[in-house]
């Protein structure tokens, strides 16, 4: 174990290097400069087409979603421990200045993250059972040519291995954490956390095969209903917390923008250059909304709907409502219980919700606080397993064809109770190593065809007065 943490390590420190920050960050100006800024010019137009059709009925045929179970699902996939338990090693780690970062991240990724969905649209295909598939690796091939295909091999590699790590153990690893947190804080003389963990993982592994071997119709039913009842569960919650001490925002918003560029710990000792508090920012802000992994336009291929730029307005949406949304409230909640009851920010630590179950206890009590993170947490990182398993499975047929898909999801659903008793600080630096790795290639192809993504997104609005 402790040879795979070197050697992961070492690996983790190329790839999150610089030239990796670079690479996200420049792609997603280039994208926002080619688009004239679509994720803000647009937004509007944005959330009215996404946010503002969620209760119009929409049907769709076998082997497709509707464009919001397309969005459910990506959003399941992206929504998970990144948006607690991922802020919290920001905050820790990189000090309140991460949050301006993660902000930044997000603003950027919103022009990503919609060219990833629009060219997954635009270049997707149908597979033996009928099904559209879509993502990275088809629109390399398809939109670059066959000669590209081996870079798309190479997304898929990484991204097939990354949904054991990211959209599994580290999922799994928490509940389980979560929900040993609330037992605890019930019964501190508790000593069975291995059984718990040994019985959630079981559970687990029944839900998802349920879901998961019911096809992509069940998959999107399923998810357009758990999302919107996990984020407003959470939304409320935290909002309760930031309410509470709102006296203290502008404490902490006076934090958050001097840490930016003042690089301080949370308890005012220095912590490193600001190279570790953008990248713990940046890190985290793609680990939470995945814009430029290529994990998501997966998801959004399975669309009934025909308009690639349409279905690209859910990606701006989905990194709103993720990152400028869910991870804020996070933050604030954390940031503004630290001001106003005296948290202390020390006892996070990488992948742990304790923080996040202390901060809202100290307007809920601690039982409350813990109750609301398992829930909260359960939800997320359920969805997000769930959203994974069709990224992974994906991707693995594209390697090695339709037959490869049943034993993929088997040995998938085997790591999910392996998760349940991993040791997770491992887990989380696997996963921060294969999101780097599966980000290359899409970021290539990405760049390779921003013309494409102006090419629809002009004519797509140059026909809105003819449509109406």
């Amino acid at each position: 174990m402790a040879i795979i943490e070197t050697i992961n390590s070492a690996i983790n420190t190329v790839v999150w290097g610089k030239p990796m920050l670079v690479l996200l960050v420049g792609a997603g100006i280039l994208l926002t400069i080619r688009t004239f800024g679509v994720q803000f010019r647009k937004f509007g137009y944005a959330m009215k087409n996404t946010l503002g059709k969620v209760f119009t009925k929409t049907e769709a045929k076998e082997g497709e979603m509707t464009p919001f179970q397309a969005m459910s699902t990506a959003l399941a996939g992206t929504v998970g421990t990144g948006n607690i338990a991922g802020i919290t090693t920001a905050i820790t780690l990189g000090g309140p200045g991460t949050m301006f970062w993660l902000w930044i991240t997000a603003l950027i990724g919103m022009a990503t993250k919609y060219s990833e969905v629009l060219l997954a649209v635009r270049f997707r295909e149908r597979n033996k059972d009928g099904d559209w598939v879509g993502g990275p690796m088809y629109y390399i091939k398809n939109g670059l040519g066959k000669n590209w295909k081996w870079l798309g091999a190479i997304f898929c590699i990484f991204a097939a291995l990354a949904a054991f790590g990211i959209g599994n153990a580290v999922q799994v690893g928490n509940i389980t954490s979560s929900i040993n947190t609330v037992i605890t804080a019930f019964n501190p003389d508790f000593d069975k956390q291995s059984l718990v963990n040994i019985v959630l993982g079981i559970i687990l592994v029944i839900l998802t095969s349920v879901v998961l071997f019911g096809g992509i119709k069940r998959l999107g039913a399923v998810t357009e209903k758990l999302v919107p009842i996990m984020a407003v569960i959470y939304i409320l919650a935290c909002l309760i917390v930031v309410i509470r001490y709102a006296n203290t925002l502008p404490a902490v918003f006076h934090d958050i923008f001097q840490g930016a560029f003042t690089p301080s710990g949370v308890t005012g000792g220095v912590v490193g250059s600001m190279v570790l508090v953008i990248t713990w920012g940046v890190k985290r802000g793609v680990f939470s909304n995945e814009a430029g992994l290529g994990s998501a336009p997966i998801a959004h291929a399975a669309t009934s709907e025909t308009d690639c730029v349409k279905q690209g307005l859910y990606g701006i949406f989905e990194v709103f409502m993720d990152t400028i949304l869910i991870c804020t409230l996070s933050g604030l909640t954390i940031l503004c219980a630290a001001k106003g009851a005296g948290l202390d920010l020390n006892i996070g630590t990488e992948g742990n919700t304790s923080l996040n179950a202390a901060a809202l206890g100290t307007v809920f009590s601690q039982k409350g606080g813990a109750i609301i993170i398992a829930v909260g947490l359960a939800l997320f990182a359920f969805s997000t397993v769930l959203g994974w398993s069709l990224y992974g499975t994906r991707c693995c047929e594209f390697l090695f064809g339709h037959k490869a898909i049943k034993p993929y999801q088997i040995i998938f659903i085997i790591v999910i109770f392996v998760g349940a008793t991993m040791k997770l600080d491992l887990a989380w630096a696997i996963a921060d190593t294969l999101n780097g790795l599966m980000a290359i290639p899409n970021l290539i192809a990405l760049v390779a065809l921003s013309g494409v993504v102006v090419k629809e997104t002009k004519r797509h609005f140059s026909e809105l007065p003819s449509k109406k």
